[in-house]
């Protein structure tokens, strides 16, 4: 892997192939958490005979630190330590932080009955985790060039899925065997060892590789830095407020009602339908996860380079609303343990898919002076899709039984859809210039 150094370190701007390891291993160790919250929790609530209520209650509270993330990129954009580049400093803090909320709740030991302490807990580690989220995230738009962001939006989702499916996989057989203090202990130490490999890399040449060691702030980071919170809040007004900023919203939020309701729905089709236990629900989540992951470092940046974000996004939007209408009337085969296996491995890969095809879209859209505030608005209004769907599976009951939640899937994606296929927003640069070029010919052709 070639890389400059600048003592010892590895340098991001030097290296391609760095690049785009790191941002991969970064999203391996946010994927962690969502792995151990999202899936092996509440998998273990629903074998234990949790209802959907408590379910949904703590899926919603660990969601909601993601919904509220935006106030994170405001922070980030107008507070950080420049010697050691504008994100890593913030990256290397989370993580300490996510170390301690899991020793603090391995010390707790809560029980399938302690909703609140459940709840409270991944609010906390999902909070620290969407503080390293922002801050990869504007360190991706800050680092990499235009030509790798499809290539670097699989390598990042495709590493979560891959983090999400290690730790459900793991995080499943350690709870039912010895507790969930045990599994806390785990993820702990493997974000530790992630701290390790934050600390061995520099964003740009020259700059400090801890707050002790020598070095300085790069110029161009100096350039572009705001140092008061008027220019901030004036710039990410003036570019969120672009009619293609606007729209793209509802298409961010489609997708993240798809995820909030089915990562809840899932292991209570698992345990209440299908009859099966933590441990099986929780592998197939994870090799789905798995096969997410491959398919988004393979596939799907692949697909995003050779045919478009946008068209890719069209594609996969109307493949989960298709998914959506054959489970609801599908719902007297639910019990069906092949019927169950097809829609887990369909709809995670999918959900990451239809992130990776998005997010080049997302950056396009970000001012590089607000970057990281920018895209967290974007990426917030997707969580704030997150916590709806899980809201919205908590009163399911209500509505109807649990196979309403694909209709409310469905109308989210019906409403990204439709967006995606009459909006304009931002293609690639060289789009532009092919079309430049085609005026030109096309006013110099003889009549």
């Amino acid at each position: 892997m070639a890389s400059a150094a600048s003592g010892k370190s590895l340098i991001l701007e030097d290296s391609q192939r760095l690049r785009l390891f790191t941002l991969f291993i970064l999203y391996v160790g946010q994927g962690m958490p969502i792995g151990l919250f999202w899936f092996a929790v509440p998998a273990w609530m629903a074998v234990k005979g949790a209802p959907a209520a408590d379910v949904g209650s703590v899926a919603a509270l660990t969601a909601l630190p993601w919904s509220l993330k935006l106030v994170n990129g405001f922070i980030m954009d107008r507070y950080t330590f420049l010697p050691m580049g504008r994100r890593r400093a913030w990256i290397l803090g989370a993580q300490l932080v996510m170390i301690a909320c899991l020793l603090i709740a391995a010390l707790i030991e809560p029980s399938v009955k302690d909703v609140a302490i459940l709840g409270g807990i991944g609010f906390a580690l999902n909070l620290a985790t969407t503080f390293q989220d922002v801050a990869v995230d504007g360190l991706a738009v800050d680092i990499m060039t235009e030509d790798e962001r499809a290539r670097g939006s699989g390598m990042m989702f495709g590493g979560q899925a891959i983090g999400i499916a290690a730790a459900t996989a793991i995080c499943g057989f350690v709870i039912g065997d010895f507790g969930a203090p045990a599994a806390f202990l785990i993820v702990a130490a493997l974000i530790f060892v992630l701290c390790v490999y934050i600390a061995s890399f520099r964003e740009r040449q020259g700059e400090r590789s801890m707050p002790w060691s020598s070095g300085r702030a790069h110029e161009r980071n100096l350039e572009i830095q705001l140092d008061a919170w008027w220019p901030l809040l004036k710039s990410t007004f003036n570019s969120m407020r672009k009619s293609s900023s606007l729209l793209w919203l509802p298409c961010l939020f489609g997708r993240g009602v798809l995820y909030g309701g089915f990562a809840g729905a899932t292991p209570l089709i698992g345990a209440n339908y299908v009859g099966w236990d933590t441990a099986e629900i929780s592998s197939l989540t994870a090799t789905a996860g798995l096969l997410a992951g491959v398919l988004c470092m393979t596939l799907g940046g692949w697909l995003g380079d050779r045919y478009g974000a946008k068209r890719i996004g069209i594609m996969w939007v109307a493949s989960g609303i298709a998914m959506c209408a054959v489970m609801f009337g599908a719902v007297e085969h639910w019990s069906n343990s092949a019927v169950f296996m097809a829609f887990v491995y369909f709809w995670i890969p999918l959900d990451m898919l239809i992130t990776v095809a998005l997010l080049p879209i997302s950056m396009r859209l970000c001012d590089p002076t607000v970057a990281a505030t920018q895209f967290t608005i974007y990426m917030a209004v997707s969580n704030f899709g997150i916590s709806f769907g899980a809201i919205m599976l908590g009163k399911t009951e209500a509505l109807g039984g649990l196979p309403s939640i694909f209709i409310i899937v469905a109308a989210g994606l019906s409403v990204a859809l439709l967006l995606l296929l009459t909006a304009k927003f931002p293609r690639r640069p060289e789009y532009y210039e092919i079309q430049k070029r085609r005026e030109i010919m096309a006013a110099h052709k003889p009549a």
